[in-house]
């Protein structure tokens, strides 16, 4: 059956995209959108650098504890083999997360019983999927504010005075939790069949969700293939194509250092490139698969030992031990079969101008860019 992906109905995308262009004009001589949508916050940014994505809090629903269900399932059937997916470990299983879902909710709160409390957000118009740890406002759950800072989603907390977060700042800038920083907690973002592969026995996220959205639909048109953004946003890095995705890890300051896929795909021997890097204070090294679309950055030690890689006969070996392994950081084979290197827990996938935006002065691997 054919399935429209990255196209919308003219009649749905004249009157989607339109809402969200008018909608991030504000009155400069009215309240300011924050003041508007959650009262007297103070906020550390200029909040004319924010605008309304169309939308007020809770406008895009963000989902807490849906169900999960096999690969398998019925349900599912919304996602194709080329999807793309946040998958993470924990409590001794794989968990999926759908960009699908992201379209349409850009939050999902989940909780496990070991006690761990996750937001895996991801926003739609700068690319970016990260995953964070809510122990740092007590478990709290997050919403979709409807402000916009440089594109970016705004997430608020639900507290009793509530505060602003800026997924990509990986922060709270207005309220109460200003200054405070979320801990991010590991993933990886691949293609739905690549992440089978790796995880058959994943669970992700239900079709069924009562929410009375298609996520078989991708809703802003052909946003992903275009160099437009919905948002004006001033000095933009057009060095490459602004919705190339990257992955990224950042360092205080606006620096860090960014991995373009194109580049990552240049530097394949068959189809997985190892690239070995200092980011944060420490050694790195990124594994590239072309096969799941997918990259992630670790800290090259396993077993107590330091290790370096390289692709040989498009395998991904360690040179002192020769253990195989996998693009998710799992030995697969040799002496160190079973062990999984630790992943740089901060390290993200997001389009290239927003990285550039959040990150001015982060290097670009390998080294064909300093930054601006």
């Amino acid at each position: 059956m054919f399935r429209c992906r990255r196209c919308l109905a003219p009649s749905l995308l004249t009157a989607f995209i339109p809402l969200l262009y008018l909608a991030g004009c504000s009155d400069p001589s009215g309240p300011s959108i924050v003041e508007h949508n959650f009262g007297e916050l103070e906020c550390s940014l200029p909040e004319e650098a924010m605008v309304s994505g169309g939308v007020p809090p809770d406008g895009i629903p963000s989902l807490v504890d849906p169900e999960f269900v096999s690969a398998e399932d019925p349900s599912v059937d919304y996602l194709e083999e080329t999807d793309r997916i946040i998958g993470f470990l924990t409590d001794g299983e794989a968990w999926a997360i759908p960009h699908n879902v992201g379209w349409w909710h850009e939050i999902v709160n989940v909780g496990f019983s070991s006690g761990l409390q996750l937001a895996v957000t991801y926003c739609p118009l700068t690319g970016s999927s990260l995953v964070f740890d809510r122990s740092a406002v007590d478990g709290r759950d997050f919403g979709v504010s409807g402000i916009l800072f440089q594109n970016n989603l705004v997430m608020f907390d639900r507290g009793d005075p509530t505060s602003l977060w800026f997924q990509m700042g990986r922060q709270a800038r207005c309220g109460p939790a200003d200054g405070v920083t979320l801990p991010m907690f590991p993933a990886i973002e691949t293609t739905w069949a690549g992440w089978k592969a790796l995880h058959p026995e994943t669970r992700v996220v239900t079709g069924d969700l009562d929410m009375g959205r298609n996520y078989r639909l991708y809703p802003y048109g052909n946003y992903e293939q275009t160099q437009e953004l919905l948002f004006r946003q001033d000095d933009l890095d057009d060095s490459r194509f602004r919705k190339e995705r990257t992955l990224g890890i950042p360092e205080d300051g606006g620096g860090g250092i960014v991995f373009p896929f194109g580049l990552l795909r240049m530097a394949e021997c068959g189809s997985r490139a190892v690239v070995h890097e200092e980011a944060r204070g420490g050694d790195v090294v990124v594994f590239w698969d072309q096969d799941v679309e997918g990259a992630m950055a670790f800290r090259p030690e396993a077993d107590g030992v330091a290790l370096t890689f390289r692709v040989v006969d498009d395998r991904i070996l360690d040179q002192e031990t020769g253990s195989e392994w996998r693009v998710d950081g799992l030995a697969v084979s040799g002496p160190l079969g079973g062990e999984r290197l630790q992943k740089v827990a901060e390290a993200y996938v997001s389009f290239w101008f927003a990285w550039r935006a959040f990150h001015p002065e982060s290097r670009v691997w390998p080294g064909v860019h300093e930054g601006s």
